[in-house]
């Protein structure tokens, strides 16, 4: 098989997990009031990518890669593959946001595959870097990768974290950004106009840079890969909601439960886009 047909074979492989991983976060969303769809569709490309075809797992875990989900609103598409690989239950998902079960609207902490407590945005860097450190400090080979929503780049603890990983040089941190140009209510690129360039930000603050589409598993695969001699930062431009139309850059579907009629549609957008 060629290296073009391997790569076909990869990204349509991803693309089934992908459209699993969203039904099932549908499913789930059915059984409460309401969860954090849109932010989970938006990186759902992204997270897969990191657990399934980047991340040393299962070995050691003193050489295990570490995953750490800064967005922690975007906790639904972890919990569906920490399910998948067995490190979760599938009660754990059944009593997703109920009185009985450990699986919140945000991650915490001791829950197994679970690495830092987030959800109040601005602080997951922060712990990346300490934690890409200390195994720098310890020699370790291991990786640690941090996705981030682009809202909360409006934190000023995220820029001095990206600034101590650019002094430290560690070549052990990859960030992920899910740029999917919104915050809760409204878009990046009107609101906060000064957000951008990103590439030249993070190029300033001593990192290695690269822009590329959050939604392609292939360019992703390929991006978290490459190694530097600093931290690498990637820019994953996505949609949020992405592979159901109407909920598709839409903010009311930032926290919300479809009705059951929306549910039927959504699965039937899921399933024709792999027809």
């Amino acid at each position: 098989m060629t290296n073009s047909a391997k790569g076909e074979s990869s990204r349509g492989n991803a693309k089934i997990r992908c459209r699993n991983y969203r039904r099932k976060i549908l499913d789930i969303s059915q059984k409460v009031s309401a969860l954090h769809i849109a932010p989970a569709f938006s990186c759902t490309e992204i997270v897969d990518a990191i657990y399934n075809e980047v991340m040393r797992i299962g070995s050691q875990p003193e050489t295990d890669d570490i995953f750490l989900m800064s967005k922690g609103h975007g906790c639904m598409i972890q919990y569906v593959i920490l399910e998948e690989r067995g490190v979760l239950s599938s009660q754990d998902l059944e009593l997703y946001c109920k009185p009985a079960g450990r699986l919140g609207a945000h991650p915490d902490y001791g829950i197994p595959g679970i690495a830092a407590s987030t959800g109040s945005l601005g602080h997951g860097l922060g712990i990346a870097v300490g934690q890409a450190y200390a195994e720098y400090l310890k020699g370790t080979s291991l990786r640690l990768f941090c996705v981030l929503s682009d809202g909360e780049l409006q934190e000023g603890s995220t820029w001095e974290a990206m600034l101590m990983a650019g002094n430290l040089k560690l070549n052990n941190l990859v960030a992920v950004v899910d740029n999917n140009d919104f915050t809760g209510l409204e878009r990046m690129s009107t609101g906060h106009p000064a957000f951008y360039p990103l590439i030249e930000k993070g190029q300033a603050f001593g990192w290695d840079v690269e822009e590329v589409n959050g939604h392609d598993s292939l360019e992703l695969v390929t991006a978290l890969k490459k190694l530097s001699d600093k931290p690498r930062l990637i820019i994953a431009r996505t949609v949020k909601g992405k592979g159901v139309g109407f909920m598709e850059s839409e903010p009311i579907w930032h926290y919300r439960s479809p009705s059951g009629t929306e549910y039927e549609q959504a699965i039937r957008e899921l399933e024709s886009d792999l027809s």
